[in-house]
């Protein structure tokens, strides 16, 4: 069962939610907040899986609360709520350490399946998103390569390689089809290099692997 914590300043958007996510036999939602401040105590109270979060909210945004909450041991996924795609507060959040991002009107059908997906260890980025989000951190931070990631060097050749595919935006089934591991390998892989590389999300991965010149956005993802 995984369980789902939601955080919306409108109170009729959180009751659709938490009625959709509901009706999903493998989804229990056990907590509801108003705003970014009571995200901290919403997750330290209740423990959930995957948080939903709005990034847009008066007094605490989301932002700055999924900053807090990834500060946290053991934080949950955070999965940001906007009405824009290409909102440019999203890309902060991804950075601050959100596993994804849904628009608001997402098909119900949808929105249960990303929980299930982000609650599972992917993260909800396509590789065009991920394109996207790193032409953001390019343009955000022009001259400013850095030098190789110290962990780099610590990850094994399967790693690295395992590393760009994630950088390309695959999800862990379609790194397995491309590389011929079973998808719980990938994710022991994965789980490795967010140790070694001190990451939080597969975003902050994409930009080392960007960076490092080890991603091929260009390849076919099968997506």
């Amino acid at each position: 069962m995984t369980r789902v914590g939601l955080v919306d300043d409108d109170s009729l958007v959180r009751a659709g939610l938490a009625m959709i996510l509901g009706a999903d036999p493998g989804i229990d939602v056990v907590a509801q907040g108003s705003d970014g401040s009571e995200a901290v105590t919403l997750v330290q109270k209740h423990r959930p899986d995957v948080l939903l979060m709005d990034v847009r909210m008066p007094g605490l945004d989301g932002i700055a609360a999924t900053k807090a909450v990834c500060a946290l041991p053991n934080p949950p996924k955070i999965i940001m709520l906007t009405t824009f795609d290409m909102d440019e507060y999203v890309f902060q959040a991804l950075e601050a350490g959100a596993s994804g991002f849904l628009l608001k009107d997402t098909p119900p059908q949808d929105l249960a399946r990303s929980v299930h997906v982000v609650a599972g260890g992917d993260a909800m980025l396509s590789p065009t998103i991920t394109r996207r989000m790193l032409s953001h951190f390019s343009e955000a931070n022009p001259g400013t390569r850095q030098d190789r990631h110290p962990g780099l060097d610590q990850l094994t050749e399967r790693e690295t390689e395992v590393l760009g595919a994630v950088g390309a935006g695959l999800s862990n089934a379609q790194i397995g089809m491309r590389l011929f591991m079973s998808e719980a390998t990938v994710k022991a892989h994965v789980s490795k290099i967010f140790s070694k590389l001190d990451c939080t999300n597969r975003v902050q991965i994409a930009i080392i692997a960007h960076e490092a010149g080890l991603s091929d956005l260009d390849a076919d993802a099968g997506a």
